[in-house]
């Protein structure tokens, strides 16, 4: 498995692919966990090559949120990567990934109005450009990314479709702990009585596509079943409970075409996020 610190490095690494091999790529800010270990495994079995970036891109933090804090992980990160038969890992620094008068950005218009782009303006333009960035630099056949963050799976993906970018968007399913809760690299920051209190999220959700699936289809009352059930778990606070469009990432009245329920909560200091797309 070769390191790759610099644009040059991954540039030359890049063009010594030979002709005809598939390339999949895997993006993360590092932390990595089963989630990411089985995008990675899917990069692994489904093309000839995969490559994994580890990278805190700076520009989708906001000023108060934990860029400083963010996990680092590398060593950890790096042998997990060299266990699961990873060929590269693209791992720079952010003054070699970004120039000090960098002044391009890429932002998917209007997909951000709602979930977590109303609470975290910019958040969706700097992951849009870092992606963008990967894309150009490591020209992969297929991209992987966790449902679990929908929106910017979602957002993404309308990306590669407007600009025409010719490879694949992947989206795999969240993996989740035996109580249901959603992998994440925030999760070490919960207290083990936070932990529990937060598997509410994943019984919310649950108990809101059951009452789907049982016909109920007015988006309101679906909303109100998830508020209340988070709300038994004393959530620090709950910053939204949303249904939206897959297609547009707006609100829905009524559930007549392909929807997301997702919910971001606060549990301590730490948000965390989940989501159930249906039908």
């Amino acid at each position: 498995m070769q390191i790759l610190r610099t644009l040059s490095d991954l540039r030359q690494w890049r063009a010594a692919v030979p002709a005809g091999r598939t390339v999949g790529f895997i993006p993360t800010m590092g932390a990595l966990h089963a989630g990411h270990m089985e995008l990675i495994e899917r990069g692994r079995k489904e093309n000839d090559l995969a490559v994994v970036s580890i990278f805190v891109n700076p520009l989708q933090f906001g000023p108060t949120e934990d860029f400083t804090l963010y996990p680092r992980p590398f060593e950890s990160d790096r042998e997990l990567c060299e266990r699961a038969g990873v060929d590269a890992v693209f791992a720079p620094e952010a003054g070699e990934f970004y120039a000090k008068d960098h002044a391009t950005y890429c932002e998917v218009e209007g997909f951000d109005r709602f979930l977590c782009g109303a609470s975290r303006p910019g958040h969706f333009r700097g992951v849009c450009t870092v992606v963008l960035k990967l894309f150009n630099l490591v020209q992969p056949h297929r991209a992987y990314f966790g449902k679990k963050d929908i929106q910017q799976a979602l957002i993404l993906r309308k990306m590669v479709t407007d600009l025409s970018l010719n490879l694949e968007m992947i989206l795999v399913d969240t993996v989740r702990e035996a109580s249901g809760l959603a992998l994440s690299s925030r999760n070490v920051y919960l207290s083990e009585g936070e932990k529990d209190r937060a598997v509410a999220l994943f019984r919310a959700l649950s108990k809101a596509r059951a009452l789907y699936l049982d016909g109920e289809k007015n988006a309101e009352k679906l909303k109100g079943i998830l508020k209340a059930e988070i709300e038994t778990s004393d959530p620090t606070r709950i910053d939204y409970v949303e249904i939206v469009s897959q297609a547009r990432l707006d609100p829905v009245l009524s559930l007549e075409e392909p929807f997301v329920m997702a919910v971001a909560v606060f549990y301590g200091k730490t948000r965390l996020i989940d989501n159930f797309l249906l039908p």
